[in-house]
């Protein structure tokens, strides 16, 4: 069978239906994090570590264990809705209309029977995703969920309902993955990158516009090793092993740093977008003065980068944190709602001693880690409520020293 099970259950007789997946909202992620401290809050080597709805298990062990990298290994425990394709929509696509009724809202931690001594090291989705993925202790690479742009990697568009092993990248060794809209990307222990999925925007960076590509593609790129990766709704960002920051996809809100939105009138009263097809180097930063003067910031080396639907963070090597793209509710973080075409540098963190640390990106909001493991929030998670236009400190986790954390 295909339906993951139960903990409780041993992981091997069927479980029982729990129900069907129906509203949509009550199939929305959420936020989680993590807490540091003292002997009253489990370890995380005892915990589950959220990774977008999805959380890794690891085993128990005195020392606690990092929780990146190489040496966690764990099993994978899902909760929430597996109604692939009715998540974030009011009903089914008709072409889909098979799967209407298929797929359960789990509301407790199941495993899924399929992964039975598996080391699981890394799970991966995405605030617009309704896709997984996990990259094992070898290094190879699961998928499972909505299929119909090829996101799976699997040479077809069919629904999966339980992670399988994506065989076209068996022989590589996958250390990092991301998920955007309806696609993916996986790079590899070589500094190379992989992609699959929809790529009418040029997300893909395989130098072409088309429907779908179900079946893994090397990028094309030729540069340093890539390092780090992520992907937005309709495009992505990739990042070398020097600090160049590259991206390709859809340019609709200023959000590849190109200082453009990329909009032309192709013919009448139809506006269409000039997509970056292949990576293109984000080669210019800057900051705003109190009274509007906008300078050049140089010398920035990413080292970090996270995307949100329509919106992009990157963390440099001086521990200052810049935000682009859409500027609805806040989510860039600069007091206005204005859009930014170009990495604006935000300016709570550039200041000695209250630099960040980690950075995290969700679908209409932005996190940030500060170096002394302090929370800040800016943007919205509930669009109908009112918006934090700029960094504030999350008051319900202050005295806590922040780990781990993933948004929805």
């Amino acid at each position: 069978s295909s339906l993951p099970k139960s903990p409780s259950q041993g992981g091997r007789p069927r479980e029982k239906p729990v129900s069907r997946a129906g509203a949509p909202g009550a199939q929305r992620p959420g936020t989680l994090v993590q807490k540091e401290g003292g002997e009253k809050n489990p370890s995380p080597s005892t915990a589950a570590v959220p990774v977008a709805g999805l959380a890794v298990k690891t085993r128990f062990q005195r020392r606690r264990r990092k929780l990146e990298g190489s040496k966690c290994r764990g099993q994978l425990l899902i909760f929430g809705a597996t109604n692939w394709d009715l998540i974030g929509r009011k009903e089914v696509p008709k072409q889909q209309v098979a799967y209407r009724n298929l797929g359960q809202n789990l509301w407790g931690p199941h495993r899924y029977g399929c992964l039975s001594g598996i080391q699981v090291r890394t799970v991966v989705s995405g605030p617009c995703a309704a896709h997984s993925l996990l990259i094992t202790a070898e290094g190879k690479l699961w998928s499972w969920g909505r299929n119909e742009k090829g996101q799976l990697g699997h040479g077809d568009t069919k629904r999966v309902e339980a992670p399988r092993l994506i065989e076209v990248l068996g022989g590589e060794a996958i250390v990092l993955a991301a998920c955007g809209r309806n696609h993916t990307l996986a790079l590899t222990e070589s500094g190379s990158v992989f992609a699959f999925g929809e790529n009418k925007m040029g997300q893909l960076g395989l130098g072409n516009q088309t429907d779908a590509v179900p079946s893994p593609a090397q990028i094309m790129y030729n540069g340093q090793p890539i390092t780090k990766m992520a992907c937005g709704a309709e495009f992505s960002m990739i990042m070398d092993c020097k600090g160049n920051l590259y991206s390709f996809g859809c340019p609709e809100y200023g959000q590849l740093g190109h200082n453009s939105d990329g909009k032309f009138i192709a013919r009448a009263q139809r506006i269409e977008y000039d997509c970056e097809l292949v990576p293109r180097r984000v080669a210019i930063f800057i900051e705003k003065t109190k009274d509007g003067q906008i300078l050049p910031v140089p010398n920035v080396v990413v080292r970090d980068v996270a995307c949100g639907a329509n919106h992009t963070l990157v963390l440099d090597s001086q521990k200052r944190v810049f935000s682009w793209g859409f500027g609805g509710y806040g989510r860039l973080g600069h007091a206005e709602q204005k859009d930014e075409m170009v990495p604006r540098l935000v300016k709570l963190f550039d200041f000695p001693g209250r630099g960040a640390a980690q950075i995290y990106a969700g679908y209409t909001c932005s996190f940030a880690v500060s170096e002394t493991g302090g929370l800040f929030f800016w943007g919205a998670t509930n669009t109908s409520r009112e918006s934090t236009m700029y960094p504030k400190a999350v008051q319900d986790l202050c005295g806590w020293k922040i780990r781990s954390l993933a948004c929805g």
